[in-house]
């Protein structure tokens, strides 16, 4: 039986993360529980106080297919490169220039957000159709594939 996956992110301002990947993913922010019309509503019922009101987000594949992403605030940043990365499959089925200039093309969007390049690795054909590093606005590595 297969288990279902969450992805973890340590987050200096959740909120804002879980806006970049939802927009990068093609994800949305996950609703407030029950009937409640806004999380401000939810967390005021709760009685979570507004200094602790974006201490974690999460968004969500709106198919119900993708993994869930949960952003959790911590007081520390971001100390080495990650371990475990996100690979976004931007070009899947293209190769050559056309892969690269859709990754490009993407990479230029997500820069406009808040992404960082960090590296381009060429077509190296057979096994590397080439990708893009990118860092998210907190510095957490990922790639365009």
């Amino acid at each position: 039986m297969a288990r279902e996956v969450q992805i973890t992110f340590d987050a200096a301002d959740p909120g804002a993360l879980a806006a970049f990947w939802a927009d990068t993913l093609g994800y949305e922010v996950q609703g407030p529980p029950g009937d409640f019309e806004s999380w401000d509503q939810a967390l005021e019922a709760m009685g979570v106080p507004p200094e602790n009101r974006n201490d974690a987000s999460a968004v969500v594949d709106p198919a119900g297919s993708g993994p869930r992403l949960f952003f959790q605030r911590v007081p520390e940043g971001k100390q080495a490169k990650n371990r475990v990365h996100l690979d976004v499959r931007t070009a899947p089925g293209l190769t050559g220039d056309e892969r690269m200039a859709a990754l490009e093309a993407e990479a230029d969007r997500l820069v406009g957000r808040g992404a960082s390049r960090l590296a381009r690795h060429e077509p190296a054909p057979p096994l590397n159709a080439g990708h893009l590093v990118l860092a998210d606005p907190e510095g957490n590595e990922f790639c365009l594939d």
